[in-house]
């Protein structure tokens, strides 16, 4: 058994992860300017992926110095389970939800008919809505804006936010729920709708050194809540962190 679960740890690691002086765990939509923000860094290496599979793999050992991750409340359970450093843990940015379509879609309502009407026989990309944070924060806004008794036998439900991205840019499902930093990621989707702020809850990015870091993790730490770091994520289209705001 204990040889299975070590198999399994190392198989989540790659090499240059093996190698890297720092090793971050970023929420895929972070990925743009946190790939910016690593590039003046020596030895930094970023693994990207939804919040709730990064944090489950820090849970069982994966070798991460910092934990980048767009929901407070997994940071919330690595935080009691011990796995980060509480007294590092800070919001660090924001974003905004918004719906979108290929880039030569028309702009929809968030309203039954509008919805029915642009998604016609196709589905809806989103992350996962039990784990993925865009995805928890889709069925948030969904159920406020009386939609997902309708919609949600029409979601096609993926493993990151990015994943729901690239649905939408292959023209594979006509809609998707994104945060708008990932619309700015590509030509190929337009921003067609965005969600009322008030219809879910607060888009919020949280980092954190986990226990095992050292004093590079806190340096690079220290810069991504900089100034310079700081408009680095702006450039990308995050918002300041709510307690700037």
């Amino acid at each position: 058994m204990m040889a299975r679960f070590f198999l399994s740890l190392l198989m989540l690691l790659s090499p240059a992860m093996l190698r890297a002086d720092v090793v971050v765990f970023a929420a895929a939509s972070l990925k743009e300017p946190v790939d910016r923000l690593a590039a003046e860094f020596d030895d930094v290496v970023v693994s990207y992926a939804g919040s709730g599979t990064l944090a489950r793999q820090t849970s069982v050992g994966a070798p991460a110095d910092l934990v980048l991750l767009a929901n407070r409340e997994w940071m919330d359970v690595l935080q009691e389970q011990g796995f980060v450093q509480a007294d590092t843990i800070a919001d660090f940015a924001s974003n905004a939800l918004v719906l979108i379509g290929p880039a030569t879609a028309a702009d929809v309502t968030l309203d039954q008919g509008g919805m029915t009407a642009a998604l016609g026989d196709g589905r809806m990309a989103v992350g996962l809505t039990g784990s993925v944070p865009a995805g928890i924060y889709a069925k948030q806004a969904l159920i406020a804006l009386d939609l997902w008794d309708t919609l949600s036998p029409k979601l096609a439900e993926v493993d990151s936010v990015r994943s729901a991205l690239t649905l939408v840019a292959r023209a594979e499902t006509p809609l998707g729920i994104v945060y708008q930093t990932d619309a700015r990621a590509t030509d190929a989707v337009r921003i067609v709708a965005r969600f009322p702020a008030n219809t879910h809850a607060p888009i919020r990015y949280t980092g954190a050194l986990t226990a095992q870091s050292d004093q590079k993790a806190a340096a690079f730490w220290d810069f991504i809540q900089s100034p310079s770091g700081q408009a680095v994520l702006a450039d990308a289209g995050f918002l300041p962190p709510m307690s700037a705001q």
